[in-house]
């Protein structure tokens, strides 16, 4: 089946595997809408090679190691030539002795009240077994593994492929011309390949979109029990994009969605959001979505003081109503988040919920509006929009982080209504399921 194809794009990253391959077969190709295609058309933007979604496993040997008592540091030198240093601190605060570390849950039992962060050492040696042996001033010994120190290095290039192995934070950049990553609804459920291969795709991209789905409600959260559990916000656990009268929430008429963000109105709004098409309307309804980090990208070299504003003012936001429960949010956002590393971290943008409270000074609010407007115009351009109409039986998902969706207009008859079932979860749930089914994959490769 198609599926073992996507999987096959998506593991070699597990699989450590060189990157020239899979950056050839994510090469673009303009098609009106999602085909079954796998991960092999991405267009790449900034970032040009797969990065691996595991560091590689080998075997480490140590040649030396010695104490640098002044510097209050241990120097492993390495059979390949390489050297690694770590703090003592670290290293006692780090012991994986059963005193001092509960191996069942890989948590620490050692109490920071505990740790004398000035210690020294009295004896360091490598043992017969390829181990790194300390023994401490209070005579307390630790005992480290030589993967473990290797993988646990310091150095910056040791560091960034450990957070990359944590937090995936590699990203293809993309515009009209993706084929989004498509798979089989069925498989994902049933496969753990398949399903790893999705959640990455849903990493890097940003989207994708699964067929063969049943078309009827439930199936929301039937996938994302696949993961963990279903976010629970005023909406519910799970929702009914449909008409209704006295709507409350712009989804639920039939005009035109301009691209958003869900949720901005929530401090913390939902990271991936899961849509499943239960019956498409007569006319109209087709789905928009653009790579939001990539419109950012633009913004910033377009026009860097725009890009600054919305870096650094905050919004506000509401969303008020009864649903699940009455609610009456507020909250206060950048329209565009950047990580402590300077690096795009979220888009907080819907215009529907953006409130007539604007909390800035007289003299920011046309710059503020200027930014907004240019930022709005990037994501427009026809160059950006990945256009697609779903069926019944098709199911989205994609980062409410990154994405930003919409929708046109759309006409429905009494026998055949548009309906949408949705659902959120958060990146904490989505995140632990793909690092478990990593590690599940691995023991077959």
């Amino acid at each position: 089946m198609w599926m073992s194809t996507f999987a096959r794009f998506a593991l070699p990253a597990l699989q450590r595997r060189t990157s020239a391959m899979v950056c050839q077969a994510l090469r673009a190709r303009r098609t009106p809408g999602p085909v079954p295609c796998c991960l092999s058309s991405v267009q790449l933007h900034g970032q040009h090679t797969l990065g691996s979604a595991s560091l590689p496993v080998a075997r480490h040997s140590v040649r030396h190691v010695r104490a640098l008592d002044e510097e209050r540091l241990m120097e492993v030198e390495w059979e390949d030539g390489g050297h690694s240093l770590y703090p003592f601190t670290w290293l006692r605060d780090n012991c994986q002795c059963p005193h001092c570390t509960l191996h069942s849950a890989k948590a620490r039992k050692l109490l920071m009240s505990e740790l004398d962060i000035h210690t020294g050492v009295d004896i360091v040696e490598v043992t017969n077994d390829n181990k790194v042996s300390i023994v401490w001033p209070d005579q307390h010994t630790s005992v480290f593994d030589a993967d473990w120190l290797k993988k646990h290095c310091f150095s910056p290039a040791a560091r960034q492929a450990m957070q990359e192995e944590l937090f995936l934070n590699e990203r293809y950049y993309w515009d009209s011309t993706l084929r989004i990553p498509t798979a089989d609804y069925h498989e994902v459920l049933l496969d753990d390949k398949a399903a790893l291969a999705w959640l990455l795709a849903l990493r890097r991209v940003g989207i994708v979109y699964l067929r063969g789905a049943p078309a009827e409600q439930g199936q929301v959260a039937r996938l994302a029990e696949r993961i963990g559990y279903l976010r629970l916000t005023f909406y519910g656990h799970t929702w009914q994009v449909q008409d209704k009268y006295m709507a409350n929430n712009v989804a639920y008429t039939s005009g035109t969605l301009g691209l958003h963000t869900d949720y901005p109105a929530l401090h913390f709004a939902p990271g991936v959001q899961f849509l499943h098409c239960i019956n498409q309307a007569v006319e109209g309804g087709e789905s928009e979505v653009v790579d939001g980090f990539h419109m950012a990208e633009q913004l910033q070299r377009e026009d860097p003081e725009a890009f600054r504003t919305l870096t650094t003012l905050h919004v506000d936001f509401t969303d008020t109503g009864t649903d699940y429960c009455d609610f009456m949010l507020q909250s206060k956002k950048r329209i565009i988040d950047l990580d402590a590393e300077g690096r795009l971290a979220r888009i907080n943008y819907n215009n529907a919920t953006r409130d007539s409270v604007l909390d800035l000074p007289l003299h920011q609010v046309q710059p503020f509006y200027r930014a907004l407007k240019a930022f709005v115009n990037i994501m427009n351009r026809p160059e950006n929009v990945v256009t697609y109409t779903m069926g019944p039986g098709d199911l989205v998902t994609f980062d409410n982080w990154r994405l930003l969706h919409g929708r046109k207009s759309y006409i429905s008859s009494p026998e055949r209504l548009r309906h949408l079932e949705g659902a959120y979860l958060d990146w904490d749930e989505v995140m632990s399921r793909l690092r478990i089914l990593r590690s599940l994959v691995h023991k077959d490769i």
